[in-house]
């Protein structure tokens, strides 16, 4: 067939049920216009193969394919419960159906039902967050970038923010705290080195031009050997000495003490703020187990300056995510069981348990397919993920595939491909699927996709 001869647009979206598709007909149609230019550029010689009608008809389920809904659930066997690419902490469906009933059509976002008067929307989340970080005050905006970019441009725009070398951080996504002091603002003033920073650093950075001193908690890597850091009750002092406002970011954001549930120690809001710090910056969704926010704790005074900051108008939360934000630290009644927190429920998993599970997928799999993939459960490590507790592994069971017949490679693609997509990793040339982000409730699901797939492989 020639391409004059190829079917137009229109002929394409009169023969397919739009009904069937929930998206717009622009939408549609831009997708068609996008397959039949991948034809033309395939058509080297002017020639396609196939008929019109078969043309027709490839197109039309390549524009199904893609017009489908692209966010979806997958199983999550990397072993990280934390993982950036799959969404960070996972949420409960209970916690979602709380969140979702209260938000559903209208709500008394920012309504005081008492007076009949406007309110303010933190109001949901602000008392139970001061009360688990004992803070004096507190607020909420999209993510820890935002939590920084708002608080270094409250208190330092136009003046210099003094912080380590050695906390320059940068975490994914390109997220570098050079760049945000500079969006903010302020004026980036490092001090001390890579691997050694002391008091005396700061000391000599004070001048009249000084606006801040930045903690940056370095959460996702650990300089070993010969450094030296001045410990963040050693820097309230100074900035209570200098009158200079000390803020630190803890990115993770620990509400407790990590030890209570045999995780390795992370740095506590609580105990930050009782050191001396001004302000405190985390992540929602990392540690505290919630969506994706930055929050602010801290002193009552600076966090009003932030509030009143034209610029948190534009950073603030939607009641989305405020109503997630109530349940998550809600979810904090029953320290260190978390029951209704699924990010601790899976950290917290022990490793016999995960073995148990493991198990029994094996024992519900066919012996066929588990001869075929060579199927064993062996201890593992993993992380937290997202930057969380970097330094220390966390005990875990996976699934390795020790199968000859498909390399890793192919077996991680097979697994992705299925309904749903079940996310793996490649270690020592095998397929693994680590059962620590694995929900219990998709156990099921997962073994009958391990048999979707040793389908595919014979």
């Amino acid at each position: 067939m020639k391409l004059r001869e190829l079917p137009s647009v229109n002929s394409i979206l009169e023969n397919m049920d739009l009904s069937a598709i929930s998206a717009p007909r622009s939408y549609i149609t831009e997708l068609i216009r996008s397959e039949l230019a991948n034809i033309r550029e395939m058509a080297i010689d002017g020639d396609i193969p196939g008929s019109r009608e078969m043309i027709r008809e490839r197109i039309q389920q390549n524009v199904l394919k893609s017009a489908e809904r692209s966010l979806r659930q997958v199983i999550n066997g990397t072993g990280i419960v934390l993982h950036t690419g799959l969404g960070r902490a996972p949420l409960s469906f209970r916690m979602m159906e709380q969140a979702i009933r209260r938000v559903t059509g209208y709500t008394n976002l920012e309504l005081d039902l008492i007076s009949g008067k406007r309110g303010e929307r933190l109001s949901h989340i602000s008392g139970l967050l001061n009360a688990l970080a004992d803070s004096e005050a507190s607020l909420a905006v999209n993510n820890n970038a935002a939590a920084v970019l708002l608080a270094l441009n409250t208190v330092a725009e136009g003046k210099e923010v003094i912080i380590s070398r050695g906390q320059l951080v940068e975490i994914g996504g390109s997220f570098r705290i050079p760049e945000v002091i500079a969006k903010s603002g302020a004026i980036l003033k490092e001090i001390g080195t890579t691997n050694r920073t002391h008091q005396k650093d700061y000391l000599n950075a004070v001048t009249s031009k000084t606006g801040a001193i930045l903690f940056a908690h370095t959460s996702n890597y650990k300089i070993e050997g010969f450094t030296a850091e001045v410990a963040i009750a050693t820097l309230a002092k100074l900035s209570r000495k200098k009158r200079i406002p000390l803020v630190a970011d803890l990115g993770s954001g620990a509400l407790f003490d990590m030890k209570e549930i045999n995780l390795p120690s992370e740095l506590v809001v609580s105990d930050v703020l009782k050191q001396g710090a001004h302000l405190v910056t985390f992540s929602g969704d990392k540690l505290p187990g919630g969506p994706q926010a930055g929050l602010v704790c801290g002193k009552k005074g600076i966090v009003k300056k932030l509030h009143d900051n034209p610029l948190y108008r534009a950073l603030r939360c939607d009641k989305v995510t405020l109503a997630l934000l109530e349940e998550v630290l809600r979810s904090y009644q029953d320290i260190p069981v978390m029951r209704q927190n699924l990010t601790y429920r899976l950290l917290r998993t022990s490793r016999r348990s995960l073995m148990t599970r493991a198990e029994r997928i094996l024992a519900d799999l066919p012996k066929s397919v588990v001869k075929t993939l060579d199927i064993t459960a062996e201890p593992s490590e993993v992380e937290a993920g997202s930057g969380s507790l970097p330094t220390e592994t966390i005990e875990s069971v996976a699934l390795k595939f020790n199968c000859n017949t498909a390399k890793p490679t192919e077996l991680a693609a097979a697994f992705r491909r299925q309904t749903p997509s079940v996310l793996g990793y490649i270690s020592g040339n095998r397929f693994l699927i680590d059962m620590k982000a694995v929900l219990p409730s998709q156990t099921r699901k997962l073994t009958e996709t391990i048999k979707r797939v040793a389908a595919e492989i014979v």
